[in-house]
């Protein structure tokens, strides 16, 4: 019988502890708070359900209580993750609204304000990202349906101290002022130590190999994950968590090779090991959008859109840009990034594709398999 393998084996296998996102600190604020709004009682541990399933409790760190609006917080626990949000005291302050009005997000002291496009929020718009608003909203509807409220809400999300930590991000860069951002896709912070992660991707390379499969495919996170999996119809031992570590995968595979290797992410990820970094971390490499101007223009772009290109807000406005005006950026990029993995290959008998994704799974950009 083979070892466990694919991602949750990774995870286990690094021996680090995960942590809870902003986004499941938020949730877990916000249900404790509009809770007490119905009931008079903040419930501590406050429970919520994650968008894989899990049920994780979260100790409020502060509450308050008045006629119209009630405040709960938590504090992040990013687990062994080197998070800069990690201690942070996350609040959410719930106000009912009248009947009909929905749910309205707000920012409050320490959580940005989206400025410039190219992100998955419009302009004017709190940054709190989509997967973190859409578990605010099931736990309120949650809440509501238990105990008779109608479930029009505002929710203002505070982060103490959010505004100087945010300094210490790319959010300044990206047009998101005045503080951090709420995000996650799974509520789950999962810890990256170089050695300890590029370890577990070798040894899910191995597992993969003894199981006898032949194609596997290096994912950047969870969404990506599901894409190639949807893609291809992979088993989880095949999915090899690469996270930010391109280059690992590609230098374990080239000495133990597999007959194929899809390398599935986003596409500003997939644009930095297109243009040759091996390593996708935020920190430690960045989208270079004259490099995308280059590669728009050698898909016909015009010297006015490469212009456009060159100073985009991020590489998601980029692509955008491109997908308006009928060049296919996505797949220049994918096909670009396949030949810089076959380059770092190096002639091993390995076939490689890419898959290029948005922020919601959706496939932007794709290469052919070519090998060498």
């Amino acid at each position: 019988m083979n070892p466990a393998g694919g991602r949750e084996a990774q995870l286990k296998h690094t021996g680090l502890r995960p942590g809870w996102t902003t986004g499941a600190c938020a949730t877990a604020a916000t249900t404790a708070a509009y809770t007490a709004l119905l009931t008079g009682d903040f419930p501590d541990p406050v429970t919520i359900t994650l968008p894989k399933g899990g049920r994780p409790a979260f100790a409020l760190a502060a509450e308050e209580l008045s006629a119209g609006a009630a405040m709960a917080g938590v504090v992040k626990d990013a687990g062994d993750d080197p998070d800069v949000t990690h201690g942070a005291l996350v609040r959410s302050t719930v106000r009912i609204l009248p009947a009909g009005s929905g749910v309205v997000f707000r920012a409050g002291p320490g959580v940005g304000t989206v400025t410039l496009p190219g992100l998955p929020l419009e302009v004017g718009e709190p940054a709190i990202n989509p997967v973190p608003r859409r578990m605010m909203r099931e736990h309120v509807a949650e809440v509501a349906a238990a105990h008779g409220g109608s479930g029009d809400v505002e929710i203002t999300v505070s982060i103490d101290h959010g505004e100087e930590i945010a300094r210490s991000t790319w959010n300044p860069r990206i047009g998101i002022l005045g503080g951090l951002s709420v995000l996650g896709t799974t509520g789950i912070v999962v810890p990256y130590s170089c050695s300890a992660w590029i370890d577990s991707i070798r040894r899910g390379v191995d597992v993969a190999r003894a199981a006898g499969l032949t194609h596997v495919a290096g994912c950047t996170g969870s969404t990506s994950e599901k894409t190639v999996t949807t893609l291809y119809d992979l088993p989880e031992i095949a999915l090899l968590d690469m996270g930010d570590f391109a280059g690992a995968v590609l230098k374990y595979v080239r000495q133990h090779p597999v007959d194929r290797l899809t390398i599935c992410g986003g596409f500003a990820k997939l644009s930095k090991l297109a243009a040759g970094h091996l390593d996708l971390h935020s920190a430690r490499s960045q989208v270079d959008k004259p490099f995308l101007a280059d590669l728009a223009r050698s898909g016909g772009a015009s010297e006015a859109l490469a212009e456009e290109i060159a100073t985009a807000n991020t590489g998601l406005a980029a692509l955008r840009l491109c997908e308006a005006a009928g060049v296919p950026l996505g797949d220049l990029v994918a096909t670009r990034a396949r030949d810089e993995a076959l380059s770092v290959l190096r002639g091993a008998p390995v076939a490689v594709d890419v898959v290029c994704i948005d922020r919601a799974g959706t496939v932007v950009g794709r290469s052919a398999v070519a090998g060498p």
